[in-house]
């Protein structure tokens, strides 16, 4: 027991080392950043699908910025696709599952929005819909990858692959990127005096 508790340890530590490592990651953290800053201060909001735990992860990070990261400021527009069950269960059923995020983006985003889609597979197809709707519809898109070739790469205006082929420490990966985009974008909109 004590060595699968070691093991999952070093394995953690071992993927975040090697996003510590790569330089051109805090490049592509900084651009995908300003452009949520920058699609939020024009209007604009940030979406996040996903299923299963990225589902989950979707929500937390939609959370981060509609409610508060570290600090008091006013509610920023993000939510997450994968959080109105009753939509979820209704278009499943009638559409497919495989049409649940496209469906939802189609009556809530618009030019400017940003979706934000994490698969730790990147080839989950209601992901792959909703991002392909995007791309038609001048939605930016920001990926959220493990570390294999997947049909999200293409799709993906920006693109982070986690270090890693194994779903939790791509999830964990995904989580500390996500967590690190939301205070930067917190930060910024630190000036702003209105507090909700």
């Amino acid at each position: 027991m004590q060595d699968i508790i070691t093991k999952r340890f070093k394995e953690s530590v071992e993927s975040k080392q090697a996003l510590l490592n790569n330089t051109e990651l805090t490049i592509l953290m900084s651009e995908m950043a300003q452009r949520m800053i920058t699609a939020l201060r024009n209007g604009n909001k940030i979406m996040f699908c996903g299923n299963g735990g990225s589902a989950v992860d979707a929500m937390h990070l939609a959370a981060e910025l509609s409610g508060r990261y570290y600090f008091d400021r006013k509610p920023l527009n993000a939510e997450a696709l994968s959080a109105d069950n009753a939509f979820l269960t209704a278009v499943a059923n009638d559409y497919g599952y495989e049409k649940v995020f496209s469906r939802l983006l189609t009556a809530k985003g618009k030019p400017g929005d940003i979706l934000v889609g994490l698969s730790t597979s990147g080839n989950s197809q209601n992901v792959i819909n909703a991002f392909e709707y995007a791309r038609k519809n001048d939605i930016i898109t920001i990926g959220f990858t493990g570390q294999n070739t997947c049909k999200m790469d293409p799709l993906s205006d920006y693109l982070f692959k986690a270090p890693s082929t194994d779903t939790p420490r791509i999830q964990e990966c995904h989580m500390l990127v996500g967590h690190i985009l939301c205070e930067l974008v917190e930060i910024d909109f630190l000036r702003d005096t209105a507090i909700a």
